[in-house]
């Protein structure tokens, strides 16, 4: 099939500029399951990422650049189309992407429309009032299915995957006892000091970990190292020649390496602030098994969907069962191989955005 194909190539560029995130994800698997995409990319694609038709501070920048981004679209789109006929058009959009009308115009040219979103489990305001343009939202939030529903969408529950020509273990030495890459907020700072708090030796990288006035003279050494990538002899320490516990953001390939450096991967399940108490199936959920890590996850109940916990992947419900679990697992390698070894078979089996993508092209009748 001929796929026009607009998305931004990582869902954060100001925290993760080199991210490829969704390029590994949703374009090479369209790709490798032999189908011709057409590639729609634009700044404003990553500029309206988080933007809000309901705020009135980001609203003149939206009614400047938004007419003009649709406009462009569907000039390149029907060039396209002129020259072979378009059988699908994919987006990763949002409501501050494009006018309703221009997803219905395409779709009125016999393209059948898709678009997909991940972030509806906090923010389904930022995509309520476009989805309904769309034949098809693939959606992977199950509690958010109802929510497009109601304002006349139709959806399709497409959990999380990983792409499994990207994500992948390396043979390198498990140095590390536990680590977290991933952003600062929410309960995530909790669980980690109370880590540190018994005396668990845990590492992070990424955005917003180190950023007190106090920290930054160490945070700028850090950035000055190659990728901020470091072996454990060689973790730089403060001042107080304690153990620096933070690094910057690692680039896609050295986050996946470091599921495989790491003897305890750690994932959160709760997104937004703490008083929303919202959870979702993260792709980390999946990519940090298929990379062969051993994964100590927060517990939330659809992950029960993607693994056997337990046998494929650990869950930890609060900061007590987490030190307990991690201190157990740390002490019995065995064990924790069976696991890793059983997460990542999974993962690698049913979880890749090739069968995700075949599954939902069969579901709505097109090949």
């Amino acid at each position: 099939m001929r796929i026009f194909y607009c998305a931004q190539s990582t869902p954060n560029e100001m925290a993760l500029p080199h991210s490829r995130l969704w390029h590994v994800n949703l374009c090479l698997p369209l790709q490798d399951l032999g189908h011709e995409l057409i590639v729609f990319d634009r700044d404003y694609l990553h500029a309206a990422y988080d933007l809000d038709p309901e705020c009135s501070a980001d609203q003149p920048s939206i009614a400047q650049q938004r007419p003009r981004f649709g406009e462009e679209l569907l000039a390149e789109l029907k060039k396209a189309h002129h020259r072979a006929p378009i059988d699908i058009f994919f987006s990763y959009f949002a409501s501050a992407h494009v006018e309703a009308d221009i997803i219905r115009e395409i779709g009125k040219m016999g393209i059948v429309t898709i678009n997909w979103y991940c972030n509806a489990s906090y923010q389904f305001h930022l995509v309520r009032d476009l989805a309904s343009a769309y034949h098809y939202c693939l959606v992977p939030e199950k509690f958010r299915l109802d929510d497009y529903r109601r304002v006349g969408a139709t959806p399709i529950f497409c959990q999380e995957a990983a792409n499994p020509n990207f994500y992948k273990a390396h043979d390198v030495p498990r140095e590390f006892d536990v680590t977290f890459v991933g952003q600062k907020y929410g309960n995530r700072p909790m669980y980690i000091d109370t880590l540190i708090d018994a005396g668990i030796d845990v590492r992070t990288w990424g955005p917003y970990w180190a950023m007190s006035s106090e920290a930054m003279p160490l945070w700028r050494r850090i950035n000055a190292n190659v990728k901020g990538v470091f072996t454990n002899e060689k973790w730089p320490r403060g001042d107080n020649g304690h153990i620096w516990r933070y690094g910057p953001p690692l680039d896609d390939e050295e986050l996946i390496k470091m599921y495989s450096r790491s003897k305890v991967s750690l994932g959160f399940s709760r997104v937004a602030d703490l008083s929303a108490a919202i959870r979702q199936v993260r792709l980390r959920d999946i990519e940090a098994p298929m990379s062969g890590a051993f994964y100590m996850v927060e517990y939330f109940e659809e992950l029960e969907d993607c693994f056997e916990i337990g046998k494929e992947i650990v869950c930890f419900n609060d900061g007590a069962e987490l030190v307990d679990k991690t201190k157990y697992f740390l002490a019995h390698a065995q064990e924790r191989e069976r696991i890793r070894a059983a997460g990542m078979h999974r993962a690698r089996e049913e979880h890749t955005w090739q069968q995700r993508f075949s599954q939902v092209f069969k579901q709505i009748g097109v090949s």
